[in-house]
């Protein structure tokens, strides 16, 4: 990578969000403000190699940005003919002047915009999909990935829920202090999704977004400040701080994947273990005496406390031989009554697997390949346990089929040398 396209990438992970939010601060106008700042942002792929790289990226893409809603603000009042171009200037400025309730009492510019995004008013899945577009900067088609959607739905999504913002007068804007509950669990899962958008490979050739992961569990202690012992906080910045905690072992030198039975324990963070596992400690001690100060225990938050429980089960077992699998497999149990969620199912089936064989494992993805079409994990994990079943021949079958849905160039490696290896 050349140093502009360095500073390209820096300026999209620092600024995205935050011109975004600016935006539509001063023209209430979610609809411009995401292409104004896509725009902005290929203006600079086309300026900075030739111009060089300013010394403030962030003023310079704002700079852009706001052009280019000016400029489509004043081609609409054209378009309507309703004023002369002079009072049509008039009345950009006069939007640019008017600020929406900017929510003081959220400090964090980004969980602002957060909050902003997941209005009611909005479906609920529509909040998650706007809010992972505007404040990760995740493309429509990472977004379908992780809400396992087609791409052409979720670009339909995103664009329906634009157009709502855009004609509905809903006031893009921080809720209230005492309102904040009410949208809380849509805020958590997209903190969750954003978190998981950086371990989720997608189409491009980074493997592992570790910044996501450490802006993810920044929010939720930020919102765990905001609104303090809130049970479905708790539960998130928990199962977060335990996943996050094998960041440095995932990868080998070369960048291949390395499973979790494989990793160096001795470099997982286990401060952040410690942590993770007080949290667990503090939430079933809360569990036993009130609940939370939201007036309830969300399932969301039970749902994140069993995953949790998981990712501690994992974090605390000094060896892989020492994992115990059979309180996982039970915990997962758990989590899929709760949720029926098919993806659960397949890991379930791993962690029944290990428990009791793998062709226990085997019964349990039944039916996932029409609930996962197009999921890789689905073949993937079905290749391995057939050949630890002893079923070479299918194994290499169910590889292959792993191999025509996988997009991501480390995953797709890691399946070639399994079936590779099965082969030889």
């Amino acid at each position: 990578m050349t140093p502009s396209d360095d500073a390209l990438a820096d300026a999209w992970r620092a600024h995205w969000s935050r011109l975004i939010g600016l935006l539509i601060g001063q023209f209430a106008r979610p609809d411009l403000a995401e292409d104004a700042v896509s725009d902005a942002f290929e203006s600079a792929a086309r300026h900075w190699p030739v111009d060089g790289v300013p010394t403030n990226t962030g003023a310079w893409l704002l700079t852009a940005a706001r052009r280019r809603v000016l400029d489509r603000l004043r081609s609409e009042a054209v378009a309507r003919r309703k004023e002369p171009l002079m009072v049509v200037d008039d009345e950009m400025r006069a939007a640019a002047a008017a600020v929406v309730d900017p929510g003081a009492h959220v400090a964090d510019e980004r969980l602002r915009l957060i909050f902003a995004c997941c209005h009611p008013a909005i479906a609920p899945d529509d909040r998650v999909a706007l809010t992972l577009r505007f404040v990760v900067g995740l493309t429509t088609t990472e977004i379908g990935r992780l809400l396992l959607v087609q791409e052409s739905t979720m670009a339909a999504r995103l664009t329906r829920a634009k157009k709502r913002l855009a004609s509905s007068g809903i006031p893009f804007a921080t809720p209230a202090a005492e309102r904040l509950d009410e949208r809380l669990d849509v805020v958590a899962t997209v903190v969750y999704l954003a978190f998981t958008s950086g371990y989720h490979p997608g189409v491009g050739a980074e493997p592992l977004r570790v910044d996501l992961g450490d802006e993810a569990i920044r929010l939720l202690r930020v919102l765990d400040s905001l609104l303090p012992d809130r049970a479905v906080v708790r539960s998130l910045l928990a199962l977060l701080l335990l996943q996050h905690s094998r960041r440095d072992t995932r990868l080998d030198e070369s960048g291949a994947l390395v499973l979790l039975p494989d990793q160096d324990r001795t470099r997982w963070h286990r401060d952040e273990i410690t942590e993770g596992v007080a949290l667990l400690s503090s939430l079933a001690d809360a569990s036993r005496s009130t609940a939370d100060p939201a007036g309830h225990q969300s399932r969301l938050a039970t749902e994140y406390r069993l995953q949790a429980l998981i990712a501690a089960e994992h974090a605390t077992a000094p060896t892989a031989a020492d994992t115990r699998w059979s309180v996982i497999a039970d915990l997962y149990a758990q989590l899929e009554a709760l949720t029926g969620s098919p993806v659960v199912r397949l890991a379930r089936s791993v962690a029944v697997a290990e428990a009791d064989g793998p062709d226990a494992g085997l019964q349990l993805l039944d039916g996932l390949d029409d609930a996962l079409p197009r999921h890789h994990r689905v073949p993937a994990v079905r290749a391995e346990l057939l050949r630890r079943a002893g079923h070479p021949t299918a194994a290499a079958a169910a590889y292959r089929a792993a191999l025509s849905l996988v997009t991501n160039p480390t995953e797709r490696t890691h399946l070639e040398s399994r079936l590779a290896d099965l082969e030889a």
